[in-house]
């Protein structure tokens, strides 16, 4: 038997994501609303943008990069990094 989905909320609802643990390992798949976010991380986490584009501020980086359908960037655990969404956009995250 499966478990139940969890849907996670943050930033007063202008992040949505639904958790799921399958045969791939733990992940996420959500929506952030236009606006600028700030992540923390707990895991290393393989973000991929499904629709839309994110425009991030890696761990160490200065300069901010922009992310587009099907690519994919990658965050050690415990660190910290920013987003800003220009347009709605859905992603996928996969944890290790």
């Amino acid at each position: 038997m499966s478990k139940a989905l969890t849907v996670n909320s943050y930033f007063e609802d202008q992040v949505k994501s639904i958790a799921l643990d399958n045969a791939e390992g733990v992940s996420t798949v959500g929506v952030m609303q236009i606006g600028e976010y700030e992540f923390g991380t707990s895991q290393k986490e393989y973000m991929t943008v499904v629709s839309g584009s994110l425009t991030v501020k890696l761990p160490g980086e200065s300069d901010w990069q922009t992310f587009t359908k099907n690519q994919t960037f990658i965050v050690e655990a415990n660190q910290s990094f920013g987003v800003k969404v220009a347009e709605v956009t859905a992603y996928h995250c996969r944890y290790e």
